[in-house]
């Protein structure tokens, strides 16, 4: 049976983090949310209009502020951004919260999943490929050390992802 209080999604854009996160926390029973939209509703501006006025910095103030909050539900699925490992305090917070999945992706899959995407603020730039090498060289190892399960994602369905993390959470027939 499910021990988790709340599922938190880690990894990089581009994972599947709200995809599967939707879908998971319907096979749980959870509620699903989301650090990114929440900063949004809080702000009443776009994550790119935050990093525009803000910068990073801002950014991740505001991401810390949210994650505290979320810190003492439970039931809940929370997709974090991908930077949100980033902090020390964030990892704890994350770490405390409940089961922590890392959705592993690589930086190709990461590519297909992101090619159409205007609303990044950190890839807007001609060399996307770079960013997201250096963003996952960076942040991989962070990644793991919040981890307590980690997911491969790379050309599988949402679906299946999901049923993985479900399976792997001991969420299913306790038979």
């Amino acid at each position: 049976m499910l021990q988790a209080r709340n599922v938190v999604l880690v990894g990089p854009m581009g994972s599947g983090k709200s995809t599967i996160g939707r879908l998971l926390a319907g096979r749980l029973g959870f509620v699903f949310r989301d650090s990114d939209t929440l900063i949004e509703e809080r702000t009443g501006a776009s994550i790119s209009w935050i990093f525009d006025v803000e910068g990073e910095p801002g950014f991740r103030e505001r991401e810390t502020a949210v994650i505290d909050d979320m810190a003492s539900e439970s039931g809940m699925v929370l997709a974090t951004g991908g930077g949100a490992v980033m902090r020390d305090q964030n990892r704890r917070l994350l770490s405390g919260m409940g089961s922590v999945v890392y959705l592993e992706t690589s930086v190709r899959e990461q590519l297909s999943r992101t090619k159409r995407d205007r609303k990044r603020p950190l890839l807007q730039t001609p060399d996307r490929e770079k960013v997201l090498s250096e963003l996952l060289a960076l942040r991989h190892p962070l990644y793991l050390e919040v981890a307590d399960i980690v997911v491969h994602t790379d050309r599988r369905s949402a679906s299946s992802v999901a049923g993985e993390i479900v399976e792997r959470l001991g969420a299913g027939d306790p038979s």
